[in-house]
C-alpha cells in the first residue's frame, strides 16, 4: 500500500500545462505515492499524454460520461489506497519537496488532519495563516488553506464521513474545510511548496458569480456551525470604509474592529470613536 495517493482530476488540459504538473508529482523527493489520474472528459481525452510516462505510479482512468469536478473529486477519494490524500489540479506545479515535508509534518503531528503550504501565483507570495486557530477564524471568511497543495488525512474525511458537497460547486473546497473545522486541526507550511497557475481558464475566473453564491451559502452554515470560532473572528476582524467627496477627493474613513468604530477626517485625523453590542 502506497503512503499518500495523489488525486489529479483532468478536464481537457493543454498538453504543456499537463505535462509540467505530472512531472512536478514524478519529481518529487518523496517516492512512496500512486499518483491517481482520472479524466473527466470521455470524447476528448489526454490518455496518450499521460501514458507516454513510462511510470508505474501512475493509475489512469476515464470517466464513462462527464461527471464535473465534484463527482470526480469524491471518486478519487474512493479509488484512494493511500494513509494521506494529496490534493492536486492538473495545469499547477508541486516542487520537489512538497509531498516529504507535508508527510513528515502530518506523521509528527496526529492531530492535524490537513496541511497545505504557502503557496506563489505568477510572481507573488500568497502566505496564508499557519496555525489552526488562525486558519480556523480565517475560514470564517475566506478559503485560508490552498486546496491543491493541500495533504489530507485520508481516515479524518472517513471517519467523520466528510466529502466534497456538489451543491456548493465550484466552492466545494471551502466548504470541505469547513465541513472539518469541528473535527481535525489545519496547519500551512510556511514556505512555497507550490505554484499556482492563474489564468483566465482557471474556475474562479470562468465560474465567478456561481462561486460567489456557493460562498454565501458556505458562510451561512459555517457560522451556525461554529458560533465560539466566528464570534472570535467578529472581535478580531478589521473593516475600513472610505467616503469620496465627489467620489474622487477622500474625505472620511471609518474602521471598524470589534466591537469599536473609529471615524477619521481625510483618513488621518480621528473625529469620533463608539464601542456596539456584537451579537452573534
Amino acid at each position: 500500500m502506497p503512503k499518500v495517493s495523489v488525486l489529479m482530476p483532468v478536464y481537457k488540459t493543454q498538453e504543456e500545462h499537463l505535462r509540467q504538473a505530472i512531472e512536478s508529482v514524478l519529481n518529487q523527493t518523496y517516492t512512496d505515492f500512486e499518483f491517481l489520474i482520472l479524466d473527466d472528459c470521455p470524447d476528448d481525452t489526454r490518455e496518450d499524454i499521460v501514458k507516454s510516462y513510462q511510470d508505474k505510479r501512475i493509475k489512469y482512468s476515464q470517466n464513462e460520461k462527464n461527471l464535473g469536478i465534484t463527482p470526480s473529486r469524491n471518486k478519487l477519494i474512493d479509488m484512494a489506497q493511500g494513509e494521506y490524500l494529496a490534493v492536486f489540479d492538473h495545469d499547477d506545479i508541486s516542487l520537489p519537496e512538497r509531498f516529504a515535508k507535508q508527510v513528515a509534518y502530518l506523521d509528527a503531528n496526529k492531530d492535524v488532519g490537513v496541511v497545505s503550504s504557502w503557496v506563489k501565483i505568477g510572481k507573488r507570495i500568497s502566505k496564508t495563516p499557519i496555525n489552526d486557530a488562525e486558519i480556523k477564524r480565517a475560514l470564517m471568511r475566506q478559503c485560508a488553506l490552498t486546496h491543491p497543495a493541500s495533504m489530507i488525512r485520508k481516515s479524518v474525511l472517513l471517519d467523520n464521513k466528510i466529502c466534497y458537497e456538489e451543491i456548493f460547486s465550484p466552492a466545494e473546497d471551502y466548504a470541505l474545510w469547513c465541513r472539518l473545522i469541528p473535527h481535525t486541526n489545519f496547519h500551512n507550511i510556511d514556505e512555497v511548496l507550490f505554484h499556482y497557475r492563474n489564468h483566465s481558464g482557471n474556475t474562479t475566473h470562468k465560474q465567478s458569480k456561481k462561486m460567489e453564491q456557493a460562498t454565501f451559502a458556505i458562510w451561512s452554515f459555517v457560522k451556525e456551525a461554529n458560533p465560539v470560532i466566528y464570534n472570535e473572528f467578529i472581535l478580531k476582524a478589521k473593516h475600513t470604509t472610505r467616503f469620496r467627496l465627489f467620489g474622487i477627493i477622500p474625505l472620511l474613513k471609518t474602521i471598524t474592529q470589534g466591537n469599536r468604530t473609529t471615524t477619521y477626517l481625510f483618513g488621518k485625523l480621528p473625529l469620533w470613536s463608539y464601542k456596539t453590542v456584537i451579537k452573534v
